[in-house]
């Protein structure tokens, strides 16, 4: 139960991704009633084994068995789960097929613990070191509340206390100058001020006294705050536009900044009273009063200088899974937050944005293009949910100024000018008044959707370098600093990850570091990526190909996808005949999706491919379902090549769930694979060995069963024939 449990204390967007685990392959339910059950069992053993999975399965059965039993006995049948209901779907989904259930279940549970350590290290969790620093930053923040609050209580007596004696002294004296011959001092006079004096002084220096310890801890704390845990936070921010999963809740950093100002502001409020007292009653200022009250200041001005951030980096809604990018005429939203939620701030702090402040004003970026919002607006700093927050939920932008001649123009493309969107506060509160500034992320300003591909790979390398500064908006006017292969491996597995809810795997990444680096330093350059071949906008086909159709798939693991034709045929050749595995094109720029099967035939090994599968075919009929029609024809025999999915999964229990009816796909011809057309069919491979992946012959499918011969030692010969061009053609 560990393990969920652990889940289940993420946050919603990670829930979500262990939510998508399941959809229709396992209830989510039935993960949550049986957790205990399911954590102790050896799923791994149990998918490897069928045997084993049997064994597994009836002891599923059987626990279900007893917790119906047990609600029976304890009258709560109606009150608990639906143990009953469990068992019956169970039995219908699985009990021809045990190994299956083997199989969902040990990959789920690896995919759960995946997103825990991603979730881990995300937000450092998986370090003691943070967990400390956390915990130490918490309870110095907490102490200085409680100085605070001793300080507020010794502090209301001490009006009263002044009071008093003032009142004693301007009463005796007044005595005096009525009564002629009374002597000014008198003994038990003297000792009442003297004591009311005394208990001034003590009062005062304990007030002082915890006022001192409040500005001996608070420097070190707003110096972790505003130099240490905001900019840690920005980091993560930055990380998480670009894919990664790291937590970038601002709780933890709000209740700081919060406790923080809070206490500052009213140590200042009670520094002035005490000054206002000294010159009230003429007490003398043994504690340098107006120095105390300088330092207090100078460090709430740090607090509230540096609370006002972007929560919510520009995006546009129709592309949430790429901020940064705007296009424009199109709307995107943005929102800040002022850290510091104090209710005296609510409904009093205006924000206003301003696109592009700096370069306005810096005569020697000519080479820009200037741009302005349809719309200028400000708006108050509020929420119904508490915080002090402003959502620009309506903004956009057009062109004020194309870019002119001057020395920039023709050396940087559009999609790798940046540009800044600042918010501008004047902060005029508490006897302050100063200027607030907080500046989104660079961005990238499209005209045209077709843009979206390289300006995106401008965003990912400009936050994915560890030095990247939002005023550096001229990274990419010469070439910009290259990266390690550990950096950009790790964002282009992100890019996986929020599309289809997988990261890529060391073979994986393997792959596309011979494909994409060629530097004997271990880096990659920001031409090789992004110019000349151009990897990037291949490996992006293939993003946008998963999305469209292939989601289900890639989560599941079923894709290896970024294989060589060379390591295809070395994982395929000592696999039994049928074992198949799916790898991305690598020719097709815009994405597209091959399958390749072993066959052994008379003492010889050939590894096959099929002409590749693009985006536009896949809109008309899924791949499951191509894979799960798809035979080779060689005569008047029909056989089905793809039966084992590597390394030597059934395909009926990879595909299964996803089969659905068959639909015409269109023809297509490609280079270096076996050639297809409307149905999935294909001419049977010649036995002999040819140089290299056969083509596969135009056939069309018939949409029955047939008798397929799996002798392959004795393939009949090649005869081709379209049967749906028979049917159509005016004899028939």
């Amino acid at each position: 139960m560990a393990q969920w449990q652990d889940l289940q204390k993420l946050d919603s967007g990670l829930q979500a991704r262990v939510s998508q685990l399941y959809g229709r392959k396992f209830p989510r339910e039935i993960r949550q009633c049986l957790r205990d059950f399911i954590e102790s069992q050896d799923w791994d053993l149990a998918a490897e084994d069928e045997n084993q999975a049997s064994v597994c399965f009836q002891a599923l059965l059987l626990h279900l068995d007893e917790l119906w039993t047990r609600c029976v006995l304890e009258n709560n049948i109606l009150q608990g789960p639906d143990f009953s209901g469990m068992k019956d779907y169970l039995l219908k989904q699985f009990e021809d097929s045990p190994l299956k259930l083997a199989v969902i279940l040990s990959e789920s549970l690896k995919k759960e613990k995946k997103i825990l350590a991603s979730a881990s290290e995300a937000q450092g969790y998986s370090s003691p070191v943070i967990h400390l620093k956390w915990k130490e930053l918490d309870n110095n923040v907490e102490e200085l509340k409680r100085q605070s609050l001793e300080a507020k209580k010794e502090m209301w007596p001490l009006e009263s206390l002044n009071e008093n004696l003032d009142f004693m002294q301007s009463a005796w004296e007044s005595q005096v100058e009525q009564n002629i011959g009374l002597a000014r001092s008198h003994p038990v006079v003297e000792k009442e001020c003297l004591k009311q004096t005394n208990s001034i002084t003590q009062t005062k220096q304990m007030v002082v006294q915890q006022m001192l310890n409040i500005l001996q801890l608070a420097p070190s704390i707003v110096a972790t705050l505003v130099d240490v845990e905001l900019p840690e936070w920005k980091r993560r921010q930055q990380m998480a536009c670009i894919g990664s999963p790291a937590d970038v809740g601002l709780d933890h950093l709000q209740k700081w900044f919060t406790t923080v100002a809070e206490t500052l502001l009213r140590v200042r409020e009670q520094l002035q009273q005490l000054q206002a007292q000294n010159k009230k009653y003429n007490s003398a200022d043994a504690y340098n009063l107006p120095e105390m009250e300088k330092s207090t200041l100078s460090l709430l001005t740090k607090v509230l200088a540096n609370a006002l951030v972007v929560e919510k980096q520009p995006c546009m809604s129709s592309l949430p899974q790429r901020p940064l990018i705007l296009k424009t005429g199109v709307r995107f939203s943005v929102t800040v937050r002022f850290l510091a939620n104090l209710p005296e701030f609510k409904g009093q702090l205006r924000v206003k944005p301003v696109f592009d402040k700096d370069i306005k004003e810096d005569k020697t970026l000519e080479g820009f293009r200037l741009f302005d919002f349809n719309k200028h607006d400000s708006k108050v700093l509020d929420s119904p949910c508490g915080g002090l927050v402003a959502e620009f939920g309506h903004m956009s932008l057009k062109e004020s100024k194309a870019r002119t001649k001057g020395s920039y123009e023709n050396r940087q493309v559009v999609t790798e000018e940046l540009h800044i969107i600042q918010f501008v506060m004047d902060f005029q509160r508490a006897g302050l008044n100063f200027n607030i500034e907080a500046s989104s992320l660079p961005v990238v300003v499209i005209s045209s959707t077709n843009q979206v591909s390289n300006a995106w790979a401008s965003v990912m390398w400009f936050n994915t370098l560890p030095a990247s500064e939002p005023r550096n908006l001229l990274l990419f006017l010469d070439p910009p600093p290259p990266l390690s292969w550990q950096q950009l491996s790790q964002v282009l597995s992100w890019q996986f990850l929020s599309v289809g809810q997988r990261e890529l795997d060391e073979n994986q990444l393997s792959m596309l570091r011979d494909k994409i680096m060629d530097d004997p330093d271990g880096l990659v350059h920001w031409s090789d990526f992004s110019k000349n071949e151009n990897a990037w906008i291949w490996i992006d086909g293939i993003l946008d190909l998963i999305k469209r159709h292939l989601v289900d798939l890639w989560r599941d693991g079923s894709i290896m996808g970024f294989v060589s034709r060379k390591r295809t045929t070395l994982l395929l050749q000592e696999k039994q005949t049928g074992t198949f595995l799916l790898r991305f094109s690598e020719s097709n720029k815009d994405g597209a999706i091959s399958f390749s099967w072993v066959d052994h035939c008379n003492g010889d090994t050939h590894v096959h491919a099929v002409d590749p599968y693009t985006k536009d075919e896949l809109l008309t009929v899924s791949l499951p379902d191509i894979m799960h029609r798809y035979s080779l024809r060689a005569q008047r025999t029909h056989r089905k090549p793809l039966l084992y999915l590597y390394p030597d999964i059934h395909k009926d229990v990879a595909f299964g769930r996803y089969y659905n009816s068959p639909v015409l796909i269109s023809q297509k011809v490609g280079d270096g694979y076996v050639l297809r057309k409307n149905h999935p069919i294909s001419e049977n491979p010649t036995p002999s060995p040819p140089p290299s992946p056969p083509w596969e012959m135009p056939v069309a499918d018939m949409d029955m069963d047939m008798d397929m011969d799996m002798d392959t030692d004795k393939l009949p010969d090649i005869e081709a024939f379209d049967l749906l061009a028979w049917v159509n053609s005016p004899t028939y």
